[in-house]
């Protein structure tokens, strides 16, 4: 077995073996508390060039989880939302989605029927980082009171990797006692086949692979990657 096959070895396993969070414990001081919900839109869960199965998938975990917090007195609940500019450069990268004021710019159904949905903070974005031009560090500064974020949504590869890193590297420079978590069955990537891609002119992407094997470089940089907050 080669170098490289024994740390893909290593990846899976390290996956294969996260362990679960208690609520009680990751929310026990709830107003130090936050969930960041990334892009968790129609535009990636139900329509449009971007939308995946797999991202609908994690619909329901995602407001469980919202709901547990919630019940544990957890109000700090923020949605990054993509709302593009009609030419927003990204497309250059990704084929169109999510362009402002459309149906694929808004949450999804389920989490817009949670009842506490209308006192969510929704930040929107132009990038697949959540802190750029949004308001996002703004508000981190007007709540020095944050101690603990909770990072869901998707794509762990673009958008979560981004937004926990961010928050990673914003605490290690100020010294900050800060932990963030990523709940393994709360984010997944896209996939997008060699074949496929290939007809479609795209860039491929194995979202397996990309999930785990950003997942351990969360993991890498202390980032808390658990499987899941029960």
């Amino acid at each position: 077995m080669t170098e490289q096959e024994n740390f893909f070895d290593y990846i899976n396993d390290l996956v294969g073996q996260l362990n679960k969070r208690s609520a009680d414990q990751v929310f026990a001081n709830p107003d130090e508390c936050a969930i960041l919900s990334i892009d968790m839109t129609n535009a990636f869960a139900r329509e449009g060039n971007l939308s995946s199965p797999r991202v609908a998938a994690i619909i329901q975990p995602i407001t469980e989880l919202m709901q547990k917090a919630w019940d544990l007195g957890v109000t700090n609940l923020i949605l990054a939302q993509d709302c593009h500019t009609a030419s927003a450069e990204e497309f250059h990268a990704y084929a169109s989605h999510a362009v402002c004021g459309t149906s694929e710019a808004e949450a999804v159904d389920e989490i817009k029927a949670l009842p506490f949905y209308n006192q969510m903070t929704i930040f929107e974005k132009n990038s697949i980082n959540p802190a750029q031009n949004t308001g996002l560090d703004e508000w981190i500064q007007i709540h020095p009171e944050m101690k603990t974020f909770v990072v869901v949504g998707n794509c762990t590869d673009l958008c979560i990797y981004q937004t926990a890193m961010h928050l990673r590297t914003f605490a290690n420079a100020r010294d900050l006692d800060w932990r963030i978590l990523v709940p393994e069955n709360c984010v997944d990537t896209y996939d997008l086949p060699m074949d496929t891609a290939k007809e479609l002119g795209a860039t491929p992407h194995d979202g397996d692979l990309l999930h785990k094997l950003f997942l351990y470089h969360m993991a890498l940089n202390a980032v808390e990657v658990v499987k899941e907050i029960v």
